[in-house]
Parts: structure tokens; sequence; C-alpha cells
């Protein structure tokens, strides 16, 4: 029953577009109150835990780090070289959104930052192209989910926070699935798109490869200093998104010249307005995992899916499917 009450208050609270923390929050007080005698201080105390973190630092810095690649100018290189490899294709400026995300990926770690730098810049111009602006917003959506797994991901970190799973042997895992599904959508792109777009973009006709790649050398430098940084086992993921920061900064500073000391503030507080909400579910979530173990809520999940599921194939495709339904919310 307390399970029931449990997820049944937080299905119902999403379902009145309650904010998902939250949504978390008082079904997990509820449940508290309803169906055991612990203290109420329970959910405070494990909502400071939950944030209280040293691997949880990577994520403001990488998003940090995405702010000043965005703004920076080193997004806008990226972009202008995937135009250049990929902008012949039909249907060409989603693979260009799709190829700029893998690129991103590999440096913000976040699939709304991911989204919200390529997005801002192609949107308009598929609109531009004539592409239907529903389609053009879902493939570059679609394509923000890339952030999360290529390296280096966010929700990585906290998969390794949570079950204590190296997080240098998550983002190694995530290379090859990150690729493939980038060159899925590229595909579903190409398939999908009726027009043809033009070989290029007209700006950059003049430019080639070369050009465009010594441009965006010092982008493309970021995720290997990053990633190398941690696989060599020079610095911890935290330290590597420090490092990813102050990269960031120095090229967009004094390479490209393209932010001032003065943008600073403004992109210091974009980061912590987006941290802060991301913190709140956060702080909660790690209250409400508190509370299912206390219901064993997920001990009734295991021995239900070992005792009707026997092979590993079928437990895998149940996996899939609750993740599917868990990742809809």
């Amino acid at each position: 029953m307390d399970i029931l009450v449990l997820f049944g208050t937080f299905i119902l609270l999403v379902i009145l577009t309650i904010p998902i923390g939250y949504a978390i929050g008082i079904s997990t007080l509820v449940t508290l109150v309803c169906f055991t005698n612990m203290p109420l201080a329970l959910i405070t105390q494990n909502a400071i835990t939950g944030v209280d973190s040293f691997p949880l630092m990577a994520i403001p810095f990488f998003m940090l780090a995405g702010n000043f690649m965005r703004y920076g100018g080193i997004s806008k290189r990226l972009l202008d070289l995937a135009d250049n490899i990929v902008g012949f294709f039909t249907g060409g400026l989603g693979a260009i959104t799709t190829f700029t995300a893998m690129f991103y990926a590999a440096i913000s770690g976040s699939g709304p930052a991911t989204v919200s730098a390529i997005g801002s810049m192609m949107i308009p111009e598929m609109e531009k192209e004539k592409y239907d602006k529903a389609w053009a917003t879902a493939i570059t959506c679609c394509g923000g989910i890339i952030g999360v797994i290529i390296p280096p991901s966010i929700p990585f970190v906290l998969y390794s926070l949570a079950t204590g799973v190296s997080t240098g042997d998550l983002f190694l895992a995530g290379v090859i699935p990150g690729i493939l599904i980038g060159l899925f959508m590229m595909a579903y792109a190409e398939c999908m798109s009726k027009q043809r777009i033009r070989a290029k973009m007209s700006e950059l006709r003049g430019n080639g490869f070369l050009k465009l790649f010594a441009d965006s050398f010092f982008a493309l430098l970021c995720p290997i200093i990053v990633l190398g940084g941690i696989y060599s086992g020079i610095v911890t993921p935290t330290e590597a998104a420090c490092v990813s920061v102050f990269y960031a900064l120095f090229v967009s500073l004094v390479v490209y010249r393209s932010i001032t000391l003065k943008d600073l503030i403004p992109f210091l507080a974009s980061s912590v307005k987006t941290y802060g909400g991301l913190a709140f579910v956060l702080a909660f979530a790690t209250a409400f995992g508190r509370v299912l173990s206390l219901t064993r809520a997920t001990k009734v999940i295991e021995d239900f899916i070992v005792g009707n599921f026997t092979t590993s194939w079928s437990v895998l495709s149940v996996l899939v499917i609750l993740f599917l339904i868990l990742g809809m919310v």
C-alpha cells in the first residue's frame, strides 16, 4: 500500500503539472507521514546530503563551460565546420544539427545545454529553408539526447554518484553508442527530407575545410583536454569540469575575443539559475530514494522482475521499457 501511495501521489502530481521537484518532495512527505514513524527531518537531512557532494559539483561547472562556449563563439565555429562536412546532404540542415550536437555533447555534457546552444542557431535556419517547424524542433531536441551519452555526461556523473560505478568507465562506455545514435539520426534526416538543401551555407563556400578546421581548432581541442585528463588519471571528472570552464573562458576571452569580462556576470547567473532547479530535484530525489528503501519498493520490483523473467534478454527488455516510461517523465 505504501508503495502505491508513494508512486500514485507522484504520478498524480505530475499529471496535474506540478513541477517534478515539488512532486517528488510532496509524495515523499505523504508516504513518510502515513506509513512510517520516522521524523520529518529525515527529508531535510537526505535532501542536504543529496546535494552535498564533490562529484556533483561537476554539473554546474559543465553548465558554465557550456554557456561560455555558446556565447563565446565556440559552438558557432563547430556549427560552421559541421556544415562544411555534412551540409551537402539532402536534409543537410538536419544532419548539420545532429553532427554539431555530437561535437557540442563532447564539451558540455548536458542535453538541455546542447539543445539550447544548437537550437537557437539551427531552428531559424531550418525555418528559412521551408522545414516544418515542429520537425526542426524535434530533430534538435533529439540531437540533445546525444549530449547525455557522448562523454562528458552529467547523467553519467549522477549515476556514478548513486551506484559507485567508475565515472571514467561510464564515460568510455558512452562513446560508441553516442556516435551510433548520431549517425542514425543523420541517416533519418537524409531519408525524411524531401527537398534538396543548398550545398553549403553561402557565407562558408569560399572558406574551405582547412580554414574552417583551423578556425575551430581550439573548440575541438576542449573535449580532448577534458577526456584526456580524465582517462589519463590526471584529473577527476569534477576537476575536468573546472578545467573545461577555464579553457572555454580563455578561448572566448583571449583567442576568439568574442566576450568581455563584463559578460561574465550574466553567464554565471544563468548557470546558477539552471543548476538551482536541477539541484532542487536532486535534493528531494535523494529523500525519495531513502523512502523507497524504507518501503522496500526496490526489493519488490527486483523480486517481480527476477521471479517472472528468467532470461537475460527478457530482463533487459523489461528494464528498457521501465526506463523508457521513466524517461518520459
